[in-house]
C-alpha cells in the first residue's frame, strides 16, 4: 500500500513539480506560460497555490505539451518522423531563420528550439523547403554543387559573394574548424549577375579564373 505524501505548508520548485508529476522542463514551461503563478511564499509556493494548480492539472499538462525544447538534431528527427520525409541537417536553423520555429536559449552553446512549436507543426511544405534551403555543405561539396574549381570557389569567398553560415569541428582532425555553406546561399550566388558562369566553367585547369577580377571585400 502506497503511503500518501504528506501535505506541506509550502513547496519549492522541485517539490512542486515532483508532487504533480511534471518534469523539470514542463514545470519551467508552465511557469513561463503563466500556467503556474509566481512563487508567493518567499521564493516558494503556498499550499493554496499548489492546490489551485492541482485542481486544473490536466489542462496544465495539455498546455505544456510533451516535447521539451531540443537541439537541432532532435528537432529535425522529430520533423522527419512526423512527416515521413528526409529532413537535412540545417533545416531547424532554416525554419527558425524564416520565423517558423522559435529558439529557446541554448544548452552548452547549442541552440534549443521550441518544443511546443515542434509538437504543433503541421506544414509539411515549410519543412521540405527549409530542408532544402538550409542543407549544409562542406567546402568541397559546395564547390561541386556550384560546378567550380577550388580556385574559383576561393575567389567567390574572397569577394564576399559567398560566406559560410555555420562551422563545425572535424571528426577526422581534432580541433580543426570546418566551414559549412548553406544551400540557399549557393542558390543565391548562382543567380548573381556579377558572375559569368559560362565563362567560369569553360576555363580549363591551369588557366586564371575570370573571378580573379572581382574586387576583394573589405570590412
Amino acid at each position: 500500500m502506497t503511503t500518501p505524501l504528506k501535505t506541506l505548508s509550502s513547496y519549492g520548485p522541485r517539490q512542486f513539480g515532483d508532487r504533480i508529476g511534471l518534469a523539470e522542463w514542463q514545470f519551467e514551461r508552465a511557469l513561463r506560460l503563466g500556467l503556474i503563478p509566481a512563487a508567493d511564499a518567499g521564493g516558494r509556493w503556498s499550499d493554496t497555490v499548489f492546490n489551485e494548480v492541482t485542481s486544473r492539472l490536466d489542462a496544465v499538462r495539455t498546455a505544456v505539451g510533451t516535447i521539451p525544447d531540443v537541439g537541432a538534431a532532435r528537432a529535425e528527427q522529430h520533423l522527419a518522423e512526423r512527416f515521413g520525409i528526409t529532413v537535412n541537417p540545417g533545416a531547424a536553423a532554416e525554419l527558425s531563420r524564416r520565423g517558423h520555429l522559435p529558439t529557446r536559449g541554448d544548452y552548452r552553446g547549442h541552440t534549443l528550439y521550441c518544443g511546443l512549436t515542434l509538437e504543433a507543426f503541421a506544414d509539411r511544405r515549410k519543412v521540405e523547403r527549409a530542408s532544402r534551403a538550409g542543407q549544409l555543405h562542406m567546402r568541397d561539396e559546395a564547390a561541386r554543387v556550384l560546378e567550380l574549381r577550388d580556385a574559383d570557389f576561393e575567389h567567390l569567398v574572397r569577394a564576399g559573394l559567398l560566406t559560410h553560415s555555420e562551422t563545425t569541428v572535424s571528426s577526422w582532425h581534432k580541433g580543426t574548424v570546418v566551414r559549412l555553406y548553406r544551400q540557399a546561399d549557393l542558390d543565391r550566388v548562382l543567380r548573381s549577375s556579377r558572375v559569368d558562369w559560362a565563362a567560369v566553367r569553360a576555363t580549363p585547369k591551369g588557366r586564371p579564373s575570370p573571378l580573379a577580377a572581382l574586387p576583394t571585400r573589405t570590412g
